[in-house]
């Protein structure tokens, strides 16, 4: 548990949350600032950064969490889509520094824009950066670490 993150403070019980569901490894609870009602937030109970830092061995029990949660909240809030997502680093727009996943719900019309695709300037510079990431990906089966900037 980390002593300056909320999170770890609503697993514990020192800070409130709805919470939504339960397991012995996994914690769900609503979103206090949701992009709609019914947005929530799918934690590991202990404490890791960001995706990296996450041991893959539970991401079954956070998929099975998403997944009973997620239809719940559709069911609930008459959502018509869902969206699952997960962001890591401050650039990327994680604001608490505890890996997690939001479950929102989307209704038609909804008007929520989460991307703007920007492309690649041709096939051969999305290929050239496809290389790149398999080298690293290569590199990493080998032994070989990759380093991420960390802020």
């Amino acid at each position: 548990m980390a002593s300056d993150c909320i999170f770890c403070k609503i697993v514990s019980g020192e800070a409130p949350s709805e919470k939504l569901y339960e397991t012995d490894h996994v914690l769900a609870f609503l979103d206090i600032a949701p992009v709609h009602k019914g947005h929530a937030l799918v934690i590991p109970k202990v404490h890791y950064q960001t995706i990296f830092d996450f041991p893959a061995a539970l991401g079954e029990d956070i998929i099975t969490v998403m997944q009973i949660v997620g239809k719940a909240v559709m069911q609930t809030t008459g959502g018509t889509g869902l969206n699952v997502g997960q962001n890591n680093f401050r650039d990327a727009w994680q604001l608490v520094d505890h890996v997690h996943w939001h479950i929102i719900p989307r209704f038609a019309g909804d008007g929520l824009k989460l991307w703007s695709p920007q492309g690649y300037g041709s096939p051969e510079e999305m290929a050239l950066l496809g290389r790149g990431i398999r080298d690293r990906i290569t590199e990493g089966e080998h032994g070989g670490q990759i380093c991420l900037g960390r802020r």
